[in-house]
This record gives C-alpha cells, structure tokens and sequence, in this order.
C-alpha cells in the first residue's frame, strides 16, 4: 500500500516506514495547502498527516474520488481533522495518545517555574549584559511550593501535571472536570470553571481542543482569578481567547501567563512577545526525540495494522 507522511519524522519511524509501505514523504515542516491535502486523499491509500494540515469537511468534498482509507494523525489531539466529514467519505482516523502524556506534563511544569520565577525575564537580561549583580530584592517571582493549583481538565495529561504539582512541590490541587473524576492522589473536584480559577494561584489548561473548548477559557475566567495568579497552557491555542488574556494581562487582573501554544499559531501578538510576565513557548509539548519517536511508531502500528485488516490500537 502506499503511504504519504506529511512532515520529516524521526528516521527510526521513517525507516519502518520505508520497510512496510510504498512511502512518500513530504520534506516541508510547515502545514500542507489545501491541493495537497487534495492530492495525498487521492493519490495515495493511507495518510500520516499532523498538526496544521487542516483536513476540513471542505478539503474532502473538493477531493472527490477519494483513495485514501486511513488518516493515522500523528499527535494526540485532532481537531484540525474533521472526523465526521472523514468517516462521511469512508475513511478512518487514528491518533498517538499516551505516548505525550510525560513529555506534555513537563512542559507544563517547564513554564510554571519559568513564569512564576521569571526565569525568561532573567536570562533576558543576562543576554542583554543588564545585570548589575545580585542584590534581596532583585526580580522577585512567585514561591510556588505550597501553592495551590487549578487544572482544567482531568484526563491524562491533566493527571500526570497534577501528579508533579503535588507530590513534586506540596502544592494543593483543584481541578474541573465536565465529568466527575475519581483520582489516585489528594485533589478536589470543583463544581465550575470559575470557582477554580477563583481559587487557585496557578490555573492550567488541560482540555482537548476543537469547536467544544473554543474560547473556554476568555473573560469570565480571566475576571474570577486572582490578581498575582498566573495562566498556563499546554493544551490547544484556541481553548483560550487571546483577546481576552491580553486584556486581562494590560489591566493586570492576572499576574503573568505561560504558553506553548497559540490561537492563530504560529502567529503570535506582538503585545504578548512585548510583556515580560508573559513566558513564549514554540510549541515544545512534546518536543523529545524518544516521544516523537515513541508517537511515530504508534501511528506506524495504526497503519500496519490497518493494512493487515486488524484492529486499530487507537481508533478516534
């Protein structure tokens, strides 16, 4: 069977690959156009696409007579795959989850210290040859052991930040979840979104993305938090409005925020690259070799798989 990857994965993934399938693989790193996308659904019988090929319900009407049978998306979320326009013209969609849980979590612990410690702002001015020496006051941050916590979002990326937070740094944990959610560690479910933010130093988003959290976290929630609190995400870039945040940030009713991702990625507001309490990220969720190794075999099981006539491992 023929095999199109859209982007350059690790070699180890490309050379199986390479032994299993006729494979071609697209050597741009940036999302694919839409004639592309056009051209992989009818030109080849399985696909490994990912994050920023935006397979909408309009991209598979334009292809037409559509070869393609497997989308075998390589990441966890998927919401820049419209899955029921896909099933629609008979083709099915897998992801890697698991394989980002660890490498995610870290990150999200990554721009806690750096936003609460103002890690960023210091290398800056070290960079910049601005640094007078040390002195007690000098950039003072946020102590974050002992503090309490917010996760929005308890699945299993949610789990394993809360896991670090706790047992790593004695911190408190609340959390909101759609649905009740029963842990193994100390942690308090909350009735909403707001009384979670309202109640924690450090609030971090965990939720999938897609049209369902579109804006979840944007005024209201902004509003409820406490002035010196501090705004965390690692999930999608849309889960939050933008607009909103920078507002929240301009008339500091929040103390700073940390963000790997971003609403119009990888377009980022020249006033959030301007705000010294604000720590930018390039996307590093996931961002190791043995994880995008580890997400690239997964999606390489997907497709064998596949091509055996046997179950997926995980099917969307």
């Amino acid at each position: 069977m023929s095999l199109f990857i859209s982007r350059p994965l690790p070699d180890a993934v490309l050379d199986r690959a390479r032994a299993r399938f006729d494979t071609t693989i697209r050597s741009d790193t940036t999302g694919m156009t839409e004639d592309e996308m056009v051209a992989s659904l009818r030109d080849y019988d399985l696909v490994l696409p990912t994050l920023g090929d935006l397979y909408s319900a309009e991209v598979f009407a334009k292809a037409g007579s559509i070869r393609a049978k497997l989308l075998a998306n390589f990441g966890v979320g998927y919401n820049h795959i419209d899955v029921e326009a896909a099933k629609a013209h008979g083709i099915v969609v897998s992801n890697t989850p698991g394989a980002v849980t660890d490498a995610t979590a870290d990150t999200a612990m990554t721009l806690i210290l750096m936003t609460a410690r103002r890690a960023g702002e210091g290398e800056r001015m070290v960079r910049a040859g601005a640094w007078e020496g040390w002195h007690p006051t000098q950039m003072l941050g946020m102590h974050v052991t002992g503090k309490t916590v917010g996760i929005i979002g308890m699945g299993r990326i949610g789990q394993a930040i809360a896991r670090r937070c706790h047992f790593g740094f004695g911190m408190n944990v609340v959390f909101y979840n759609r649905s009740a959610k029963q842990v193994d560690f100390p942690a308090n479910q909350l009735d909403s979104l707001q009384e979670v933010a309202a109640n924690c130093d450090i609030l971090i988003i965990a939720t999938p993305g897609g049209a369902e959290t579109r804006h979840l976290i944007g005024t209201d929630t902004f509003a409820a938090m406490q002035p010196h609190a501090l705004v965390i995400n690692i999930a999608r870039g849309e889960v939050i409005d933008e607009t909103a945040l920078i507002a929240a940030l301009d008339a500091d009713e929040i103390g700073g925020a940390g963000l790997d991702v971003y609403e119009f990625e990888p377009a980022v507001p020249e006033t959030l690259i301007n705000r010294e309490n604000v720590t930018l990220l390039p996307h590093l969720g996931t961002a190791t070799l043995e994880v995008r190794t580890e997400m690239g075999m997964l999606a390489m099981e997907n497709l064998e798989r596949f091509s055996r006539g046997e179950p997926l491992l995980t099917p969307v």
